[in-house]
């Protein structure tokens, strides 16, 4: 190492060790920022296993109708599915409590459309249980840091005729569209009894189109597509923004 023979020098040395430490310590911050701001998804969030959500990312557009702010959500072609856990994750939601169902008429917004009605982990849980919900989730590789609550259009419902698989307990693969169902969903059976396998016994219960119309419930609907090996013919309803299927209706005649 050469040694500073002038004050010039000396200077020189200085003001380059001390830009080299600045530049260190602003380096590591903005690095450490960067990690810490992770990946953001804006979309329909799903239950998909306990303290588990599933969420495909959509485009959303912040605007402002009737004086209330809310996202506007178009889908991405392409995108893929997001699954994290929640169970550290910051909750916020637009109701005024954590407890609601419904805003009730009273929302809790902030100034980015966003719930800020803070709320725990377990509310989160209570709100999918439900079914779909619309949120920003902001995350750092398969863990949800903050997901908040806004106000959507949920978008129009389509009815098809296809072929339906089941995926888990409240999943299914529509016409290759993977679609979650809530207690909700409506099934409509051709068959004498809820509880009869599909298209066993004899349909009395098709109408002239040969569509099901004895009404079941969630329950037997998952029941008797667990036991179908492969994939079997249906009419539904289904809400292509949300992924949520609304009603099943077995088809007489697909044996």
């Amino acid at each position: 190492m050469i040694e500073p023979t002038t004050s010039g020098e000396i200077m020189r040395l200085l003001a380059l060790t001390a830009s080299a430490v600045l530049c260190a310590g602003l380096c590591a911050t903005g690095a450490a920022s960067a990690a810490a701001a992770g990946s953001v998804a804006y979309g329909f969030a799903w239950a998909d296993g306990k303290g588990v959500l599933r969420v495909t990312p959509a485009r959303a557009t912040l605007v402002k109708e009737h004086g209330i702010l809310r996202h506007k959500l178009k889908a991405v072609t392409g995108a893929k599915e997001v699954r994290l856990a929640y169970g550290k994750a910051a909750y916020r939601r637009v109701t005024v409590a954590c407890d609601l169902v419904e805003t009730e008429g009273h929302v809790a917004l902030d100034a980015k459309g966003l719930g800020r009605t803070e709320c725990a982990a377990a509310d989160l849980a209570f709100t999918l249980q439900r079914g779909p919900a619309p949120v920003k989730v902001e995350y750092t590789g398969k863990t949800a840091v903050r997901v908040s609550e806004f106000l959507t259009d949920w978008g129009g419902s389509k009815t098809a005729f296809g072929t339906i698989k089941r995926i888990n307990d409240t999943t299914v693969s529509f016409k290759g569209i993977k679609l979650g169902y809530t207690h909700a969903v409506g099934f409509n059976r051709v068959t004498a009894s809820c509880a009869s396998g599909w298209l066993s016994g004899k349909p009395v219960n098709a109408d002239r189109d040969g569509l099901g119309k004895k009404h079941c419930d969630a329950a037997e609907f998952t029941k008797v597509l667990k036991a179908q090996q492969h994939p079997v013919l249906v009419k539904a309803d289904y809400n292509p923004l949300s992924g949520e299927l609304q009603e099943v209706w077995e088809v007489f005649g697909d044996a």
